[in-house]
């Protein structure tokens, strides 16, 4: 089957840069499920079967990879109460309250995209305990700590629990869980307790939501970023029994412990995983190792203290461990991704990929919020992939960021701009369920710097570290597949390469991002969604 794509504006920079035109082709072939050719139609003969489509002006771009995302995760989010409007402690209390009203026969209350500074940063179970009895779980909107009950910890036995290295159970004067858990707490004892109150039935559901949602939004492909044994057996029965259009790379996470050897075995399996799974499109490519929190949540590791601390944090993983676990990794040729929000961690993580890490390994770090200007160069010139979620850099997002680090250090948020220009490849991904996971407003936030959460405010955060639409595309796409080794076969639109894209009705300009909307969804030569049949 050949099929011809005219009238329209075929995103394709590479090409354009060859013969000196724009970053758009008028035409496209695919043939069965490759791009046969880009460019114009008037210098190629076309088969008299063909069947030809009109894009009426409309833009292709290849599929969107999400580079960052927790795909399980995102599925169950959708059914929980979304807290990320409430900027209160009273409006999160009615929200909660509301929901419980309207749904009086679940036995637990699950809520999602509580950002702390609508509290304070304060998280006691005794704020919530008189709005329902039964357990209320809140994940954090950066997913990195969770606030209860009094039901809910007494539900998890968090009074009891050990504290863990890398995280905490927040605890009262007399050493009982007070309400909030983060990092290593939240890894290790609230997340295996949820994802144990849902049944098989459950999970399917959730990932048929994702599937359909990332297909709609033009996804074609995902990096899953803390990969455990139950969701890749899931994900493994998922694929046998239903069509995912779209390619998963997963990367292994490796939770800290004092225990090397327990952290080898992580490391082991995914060695062991990547070897058997050789297909492609859905692989185990490295491991994820986390190594700081979040500036919100005031546990990302900073080289200076947070305003009003006197200490600094330091990085989850001591450099020794950290060194001796990438070194396995790389060793085994897989890859690893780092995530490294402060300046303290990403400073940590560079170190250790510059004496250990191979070059072409492609190793990658995630996040990158507050860099140094030094660090930011050296990513380049050691070749780490610079794995970044513009949504994440939202001005509603970063409204705590001044009072907890200064005003003069908020200067070096985001410096998406610095990394590309200092030669590192670039990679955007969303971390949904932590933020959204619709690409558009992703490219909004990268290119204006503005808010796509408020969009009628004109706060921006750093504009002078924003990137061109175009870099901002590529580094979506193009980007994203060259960060989990898929850029031989997907990523960009040339000929040899499958047909993976989207059709959109857009305006190519940053300003008029929001409004762009995905008409179809094409992945190995077929159209999996279609805006008019949906």
């Amino acid at each position: 089957m050949t099929s011809v794509f005219r009238n329209g504006r075929i995103f394709s920079p590479s090409l354009a840069s060859d013969n000196g035109d724009n970053e758009f082709a008028d035409g496209m072939i695919i043939e069965n499920d490759r791009i046969s050719y880009v460019g114009s139609l008037n210098d190629v003969e076309i088969p008299k079967d063909a069947k030809m489509i009109d894009l009426d002006n409309r833009v292709v771009v290849p599929g969107f990879i999400d580079a960052h995302v927790h795909i399980l995760q995102y599925g169950h989010s959708l059914r929980k109460v979304n807290l990320i409007e409430c900027t209160s402690l009273d409006q999160i209390r009615e929200m909660i309250k509301s929901y419980a009203e309207a749904n009086p026969s679940v036995p637990r209350i699950l809520c999602r995209g509580w950002i702390q500074s609508s509290t304070k940063g304060v998280a006691l179970a005794s704020m919530l305990d008189d709005i329902d009895p039964r357990p209320i779980f809140i994940d954090s909107f950066d997913l990195h700590s969770m606030w209860c009950n009094s039901a809910a910890l007494d539900e998890m036995k968090a009074h009891t629990a050990p504290d863990l290295p890398g995280g905490t159970i927040h605890r009262d004067e007399n050493g009982r869980a007070s309400g909030l858990l983060d990092e290593s707490a939240l890894m290790n004892l609230a997340w295996p307790f949820v994802e144990n109150l849902y049944s098989r039935e459950d999970k399917v559901s959730a990932l048929d939501l994702a599937v359909s949602s990332y297909t709609a939004a033009g996804y074609t492909g995902v990096v899953d970023m803390a990969m455990d044994e139950e969701t890749w057996s899931l994900l493994e029965e998922y694929r046998r029994d239903k069509l995912v259009p779209f390619h998963i790379a997963a990367h292994w996470l490796v939770p800290y412990t004092d225990d090397q050897q327990a952290n080898f075995s992580f490391v082991d399996r995914a060695i062991e995983l990547n070897a058997k799974y050789t297909d492609p499109r859905f692989t185990v490519v490295g491991i994820k190792l986390i190594c700081d929190g979040v500036v919100d949540g005031c546990t990302a590791a900073l080289l200076q203290p947070y305003t009003g601390k006197s200490d600094p944090v330091e990085p989850i993983w001591p450099a020794d461990k950290l060194k001796e676990v990438v070194q396995r990794a790389d060793k085994a040729g897989i890859q690893c991704a780092i995530h490294a929000i402060g300046d303290k961690a990403i400073n940590q993580a560079i170190n250790i990929l510059a004496e250990v890490g191979t070059p072409g390994r492609r190793h990658r770090i995630e996040h990158l919020e507050l860099t140094t200007s030094e660090d930011a160069k050296r990513l380049g010139q050691l070749g780490i992939t610079a794995s970044v979620q513009p949504v994440h850099s939202d001005p509603t997002l970063f409204k705590a960021w001044p009072t907890l680090v200064g005003p003069d250090r908020c200067k070096r948020a985001f410096a998406y701009k610095e990394f590309l220009d200092g030669g590192a490849p670039l990679a955007i991904g969303t971390d949904a369920p932590t933020a959204r996971h619709f690409p558009f407003p992703n490219l909004y936030n990268a290119t204006t710097r503005r808010s796509a959460l408020e969009p009628e405010t004109t706060k921006t955060v750093n504009p002078h570290f924003g990137l061109s639409l175009a870099e901002a595309a590529t580094a979506a796409t193009t980007g994203a597949a060259y960060a989990r080794f898929a850029d031989s076969w997907t990523g960009s639109l040339k000929q040899g390469l499958s047909a993976d894209f989207l059709v959109v009705d857009m305006q190519w300009t940053p300003e008029l991002l929001l409004e762009a909307k995905v008409s179809q969804t094409w992945y190995k030569g077929e159209m999996v969604y279609d805006a008019k049949q949906n």
